[in-house]
């Protein structure tokens, strides 16, 4: 047999080498491509969208309502309660729009009205609220956990009342800010039926 057969070629350590050479080089090239960092949009900064620093739809008006309504931080610290009165805070303004924290002690409401050409969302913190409108009348509690119960359009009447025995808190947001309150005369308004509607369940009114 010929000797030159068992030296002839590349030997073993060479090709090893090289592949590890080559696979070294296109894994490199592989991890610096879009493709392969696509899993993770964090990772990709060119590809995202820029966050919306203020609301501007219905839909991200309710957003933001669930987003303080879960954030106790925001607001639990600045609750305060008056007896002579609705107390009520400025929480947050933006083009546009205006956020309000109010609280309610057992009796409290605030009459018949409308809030001119501002359209509306309202949650309630804590406690409950009652709704008395020409539809009857609803109950909304905080027990939706950062759920929010009340949409409302430019126009629409009614009157919020606590007619619990515990005090309650609650979220309002305007957009436009509010810029009048026309109260309505009284009229014979249906009080809370059974059927509570949690703060949890859309009330639209739109």
């Amino acid at each position: 047999m010929n000797d030159d057969s068992t030296t002839s070629g590349n030997p073993t350590g060479t090709v090893t080498a090289d592949a590890t050479a080559t696979a070294t080089a296109t894994a490199t090239a592989t991890d610096d491509s879009d493709l392969q960092i696509a899993g993770d949009i964090l990772a990709v900064q060119h590809l995202l969208q820029p966050a919306k620093q203020h609301p501007t739809t219905v839909a991200e008006f309710a957003g933001l309502a669930r987003s303080i309504a879960a954030d106790r931080g925001q607001w639990a610290h600045l609750v305060a309660y008056d007896a002579t009165t609705r107390w009520y805070h400025r929480l947050r303004t933006g083009p546009g729009y205006e956020v309000w924290l109010l609280s309610w002690l057992p009796g409290q409401g605030t009459g018949l009205h409308d809030h001119g050409p501002s359209s509306g969302v309202m949650t309630v913190l804590e406690g409950e609220l009652t709704e008395h409108s020409a539809r009857g009348a609803r109950v909304l509690d905080g027990s939706g956990r950062g759920g929010w119960g009340r949409v409302f359009a430019p126009g629409h009447v009614h009157e919020i009342v606590n007619d619990s025995l515990e005090p309650a808190v609650s979220l309002h947001i305007y957009f436009p800010g509010l810029t009048e309150m026309p109260m309505h005369a009284a009229r014979p308004l249906t009080r809370s039926v059974p059927g509570v509607v949690h703060s949890a369940d859309v009330v639209h009114s739109l």
